[in-house]
């Protein structure tokens, strides 16, 4: 006998949802769960399962109508979509109040079915003394003095299977880099408030406890977006500084920007476009074997001499004058 399951809760839809609310819903769900997708994921595969047997039942009228009329018994014994009974002969729902009518009754002819037929052994027949009024009991106990009482075991719902579940999240550098509390929003339409860690990278999974499918945990998959300055290399942290001209030649200390914020750091005199300058303990943490378990890499400065595209008039005579008077020429040794 086969266990009910709650069709709208597998679908994630309300009870009262539009067809075109539940198809969607599907077809959403089926995505995620597909085992092209999910290859190797027993959990994903018998999710899929569930989707397309409540799919079947919930996009049909009909099948969705008796399935909310008579709840877990409708597929049961007795209750096929072709509207037959247990015996074979014809039932017609409409000429009951209720589903509680229509079982009571249902039991009173399955008991007289049971006392006639010698061969029937599933039934046990009581007769009791009406010597009080007994309590009220479920619809399956319910008995009249003097007569058959028939036993029917009624399956009882499983609680449904707690499954883990992964959604992609992307954040940009400084949210990795920093951590902290941040609000996302799932694809299922949930919001959540979560505590990132600091330092995250793409690829790593962050475990969101309880918050799967039926109190599964739920995992996400991090993906951190590029960046228009930084560039992450291992534990270091790469940019290209443009400076000007006069900086280059004459060296000097300039602000330089990181993920802490601002920091000045000193050129040195001659500087080459390319070459490459350290600030130490600016990079990306890591974990690592020291007392608090996280060092950071470096941050890797790389030089752009920039040429300005336009001058005014003052920069160009004091051009002017730098080249009549600059003795350096740097094609003095082209030819030897």
């Amino acid at each position: 006998m086969q266990n009910f399951r709650n069709y709208y809760e597998i679908l994630e839809v309300a009870r009262d949802a539009s067809m075109d609310e539940i198809k969607r819903s599907y077809r959403r769900l089926a995505r995620q769960y597909h085992p092209d997708v999910n290859q190797g994921d027993k959990a994903a595969e018998e999710k899929f399962k569930d989707l397309s047997e409540a799919y079947a039942v919930l996009s049909d009228v009909a099948k969705r109508s008796q399935y909310d009329q008579y709840g877990n018994f409708w597929q049961q014994r007795g209750f096929q979509k072709n509207g037959r009974n247990g015996r074979g002969g014809e039932v017609d729902f409409g000429a009951f109040r209720n589903f509680n009518d229509f079982f009571d009754q249902f039991l009173s002819r399955t008991s007289a079915s049971s006392t006639a037929s010698p061969r029937t052994t599933t039934t046990t027949t009581t007769r009791t003394a009406p010597r009080r009024e007994p309590p009220r009991a479920p619809v399956e106990d319910v008995f009249r003095p003097g007569t058959s009482k028939t036993s029917y075991t009624v399956s009882t719902p499983r609680p449904p299977a707690r499954r883990d579940a992964e959604a992609r999240l992307t954040v940009p550098l400084e949210k990795a880099y920093a951590g902290g509390r941040e609000r996302i929003r799932l694809e299922d339409g949930r919001s959540l408030e979560v505590n990132m860690p600091s330092g995250m990278v793409s690829g790593q999974r962050v475990r969101l406890k309880g918050q799967g499918v039926n109190g599964g945990d739920l995992y996400l998959k991090i993906e951190v977006s590029p960046h228009s300055f930084f560039k992450v290399e291992d534990a270091d942290i790469v940019c290209q500084l443009p400076i000007t001209p006069s900086e280059a030649v004459l060296g000097g200390a300039i602000e330089v920007p990181t993920l802490d914020g601002m920091v000045k750091m000193n050129i040195p005199a001659g500087v080459r476009s390319g070459q490459r300058l350290r600030l130490a303990n600016k990079g990306y943490p890591v974990a690592s074997t020291s007392e608090d378990g996280i060092t950071r890499g470096d941050q890797i400065v790389e030089i752009q001499i920039a040429f300005p595209k336009e001058l005014t008039e003052q920069e160009r005579e004091l051009y002017e004058k730098l080249r009549q008077f600059e003795t350096f020429n740097p094609r003095q040794n082209l030819i030897q």
